[in-house]
């Protein structure tokens, strides 16, 4: 069995149970526990699974290394969501984009203003870099190839230095009970980073995050302004209850 063959049997038995054990994915796929952990390596590089302690947890949402296609990624509703947190950008403002798929889909409603932006994606970059109304700053540090975006103890040193009028974030998971978590404490550092820099915090965030606590929590509901999200009035009824402003898009 070769390694595409591992990856695939792999991600089907992540998906049927939420994590395992290098012992019990060698068990499924016949193979060695050495060989397991090479390809759990490998395949967190890709952002498909989150590499725990012996073992691997499922990705809830896989990151997708085409920017096309991370963008694409329930497309729809982003959009919406995107839509709804760019009409709160006025010219003249400082933001700070995160690299989220959802705060991607914000460029195209941005594009005829005039702004600053400061981000640490590639993604945003490429798709605002001809706009002549858009300055951008963009994030220095350690290159997340997956991920396509800044990460590192540079990139918050660099974040620190600078103060804008909105953040615009996304996250992992949401509750009222453990407010905003991530994936990984890379991610979470920069968005805190964000977080502590900004005048208004902007959380975007489907509906399919809300109510899930992922691995690293990084915030309280306290330290985000307002959510927008397409999560309807009974979803959203715990967050509001905790004093979270939310903003329903589409």
């Amino acid at each position: 069995m070769n390694f595409q063959e591992r990856k695939k049997k792999i991600l089907a038995a992540l998906d049927d149970t939420e994590s395992l054990s290098v012992f019990e994915l060698a068990e499924i796929l016949e193979a060695s526990p050495a060989t397991i952990r090479r390809d759990l390596g490998d395949i967190a590089e890709e952002g498909l699974l989150i590499r725990t302690h012996g073992g691997a947890m499922k990705m809830e949402n896989p990151v997708l290394t085409g920017f096309s296609e991370k963008s694409g990624v329930n497309n729809p509703t982003k959009e919406q969501i995107a839509e709804k947190a760019a009409a709160y950008v006025q010219d003249g403002d400082i933001i700070f984009l995160d690299c989220g798929s959802t705060v991607f889909q914000m460029c195209r409603f941005l594009k005829k203003k005039s702004i600053r932006v400061i981000t640490n994606s590639l993604p945003i970059l490429a798709e605002l870099i001809d706009v002549p109304s858009i300055q951008i700053n963009l994030i220095g540090g350690e290159l997340n190839k997956a991920r396509k975006a800044i990460h590192g103890d540079k990139a918050v040193q660099h974040i620190n230095g600078y103060h804008a009028h909105k953040a615009f974030i996304g996250v992992d998971g949401l509750s009222a009970e453990n407010g905003l978590t991530a994936h990984s404490e890379h991610e979470s550092t920069i968005t805190t980073a964000f977080i502590r820099n900004a005048g208004q915090v902007m959380l975007l965030c489907d509906a399919s995050k809300i109510g899930k606590d992922s691995y690293v929590k990084f915030a309280e509901l306290s330290a985000i302004h307002t959510l927008i999200t397409d999560a309807d009035a009974a979803r959203t009824a715990a967050l509001r209850q905790n004093g979270l402003n939310v903003e329903i898009a589409g």
